[in-house]
């Protein structure tokens, strides 16, 4: 197929969608300003009853608040919306996390702001302090959950969406796809690939193959794409170079992915020097930081308590089923490696029979591929002979690994975190081993969010590694709430 025909192939492919793409970029500005303002609105006056509600039935003191309605209506969502255009987001593509710290971020700015304001004007007065704790968390659930929500609304109709060209289609560009895919909101839609080699390609068979490296330019230029990304980064510097340099005119957005795979990249800073035409790239490990070791402790201390009063009965009647369906002891406690490679007796609930390792060796001698199952993901996927009937459902829903709610308020564990490893598993950890026990592991972490026990064990290595060096409060929290949706859905449980 020639170059020319491959080009009105790619306009009838790419134009179809341009118009609503053109109108979704102003459509969607107006409806991200006007649906944050009714959100502040919403959060501002259920703080306001939230507070007197609290102020009665809590205190018995009747006072309610006297707040001027020029706070609620025009000063706090006037000031969050300009601070939201400051920080992009409005126009910037964020993942969830880092959406909710940047709306935490301008929240806190904002309502800090307005206090300030009246301070100076000596009318602070105006606004109790209880309705000001309130409405800041209040803002930062109602804006993160509804911006979430409306997003995913207008992706859905094909207005927040941003049609990209990706340059290349090797296992970079699956990766690529695989996180626009998982990262929905962020409303990347790949349109088609520019790729010398398409045989061996899979995902050419997903997408469309606009063309060559010879002629991207040509290719880019008649499709009228605005964002290209360039995923091939073990193209030699030369090759890669010229590729930048023919495209970068035809585009308003020129994005490479780098060959910088398992480095700590959420908090990398760059630094150019202008006169030697370098780059340097400053790369810090987060967990080394004793002010984050203590932020990241204090959330798991008072977490971990809060889950512990409200979830002890829930551990009660379990124990009670699990003495009911078989002999031994309602706990499981193992060894597992912890902090700075220390052994931790790990508390779960016992979900297997007592003989448990004699019935494994008989299972494998009349299945060898549980075996390789076993040795590639240390869990079987055909069903566990050495699981009790109560086990079986304590698995499902991981309602096993609940103690160790026991073990995050001793210190042993974390709320997230690494997997914690057997000690055998300590010479296949390898040299990622020293990164991972920088800190505690954890009840749930990336490796259970992102498939669980399908996730091979070289690939739990590498999220294991991502989080200890990427780590922020904000990552946790948002591990949190996937896991919430992981075990629901059952996702990799088995």
């Amino acid at each position: 197929m020639s170059l020319e025909v491959k080009g009105v192939i790619a306009d009838k492919v790419l134009l179809t969608m341009f118009p609503k793409v053109r109108v979704g970029k102003y459509v969607c500005f107006s409806l991200l300003v006007m649906t944050d303002y009714i959100l502040l609105l919403l959060a501002l006056v259920s703080a306001w009853y939230v507070r007197d509600f609290i102020m009665l039935n809590v205190f018995s003191l009747n006072i309610p608040a006297n707040i001027h309605l020029r706070l609620i209506y025009i000063d706090i969502p006037l000031t969050y919306i300009g601070l939201s255009l400051y920080e992009g987001l409005y126009s910037k593509r964020l993942q969830l996390w880092q959406a909710a710290a940047r709306i935490s971020k301008v929240a806190f700015y904002s309502l800090g702001i307005v206090i300030l304001s009246l301070f100076f004007t000596k009318t602070t007065n105006e606004i109790p302090r209880f309705f000001i704790i309130i409405s800041f968390f209040s803002a930062i659930f109602f804006l993160i959950t509804g911006r979430y929500f409306i997003k995913k609304i207008l992706v859905y109709v094909g207005l927040w969406q941003k049609p990209v060209i990706i340059i290349g289609a090797g296992k970079t560009a699956e990766l690529l796809a695989k996180s626009f895919e998982d990262e929905a909101v962020l409303g990347y839609k790949i349109v088609g690939l520019i790729e010398d080699h398409v045989n061996d390609k899979p995902l050419v068979q997903h997408f469309p193959h606009l063309g060559t490296f010879l002629g991207a330019e040509q290719t880019i230029e008649s499709s009228g794409v605005e964002d290209v990304i360039i995923a091939t980064p073990g193209l030699k510097r030369e090759a890669l170079l010229e590729i930048i340099f023919r495209v970068q005119p035809y585009v308003r957005n020129l994005m490479i992915v780098p060959d910088l795979f398992g480095m700590p990249l959420n908090n990398m800073k760059v630094e150019t020097f202008f006169s030697q035409k370098l780059v340097l790239l400053q790369m810090e490990n987060n967990l080394a930081s004793m002010g984050n070791k203590f932020y990241k402790r204090t959330f798991d201390l008072i977490i971990g308590i809060i889950i512990f009063i409200l979830i002890w009965p829930i551990l009660l009647i379990l124990g009670i089923l699990i003495k009911m369906d078989s002999k031994g002891p309602i706990f499981h406690i193992a060894n597992r490696l912890g902090k700075d490679g220390k052994p931790f007796s790990c508390y779960k609930f016992r979900t297997m029979c007592m003989n448990c390792d004699d019935m494994l060796d008989a299972y494998f001698e009349k299945n060898p591929a549980a075996k390789a199952d076993w040795e590639k993901y240390a869990k079987l996927k055909t069903a566990d002979p050495r699981i009790t009937k109560i086990g079986n459902a304590l698995r499902k829903y991981s309602l096993d690994e609940l103690p160790q709610i026991i073990n995050v308020i001793k210190g042993d564990m974390s709320l997230v975190g690494p997997r914690p490893y057997l000690l055998r598993e300590k010479e296949k950890m390898g040299y990622h081993f020293d990164t991972i026990i920088n800190t505690v592991p954890g009840i749930t972490g990336l490796w259970q969010v992102s498939g669980r026990n399908d996730v091979a064990f070289e690939g739990r290595l590498q999220m294991d590694v991502w989080y200890v060096r990427n780590w922020s409060l904000w990552i946790d929290i948002m591990l949190l709430f996937k896991t919430i949706k992981v075990v629901l859905l059952r996702q990799g449980a088995y």
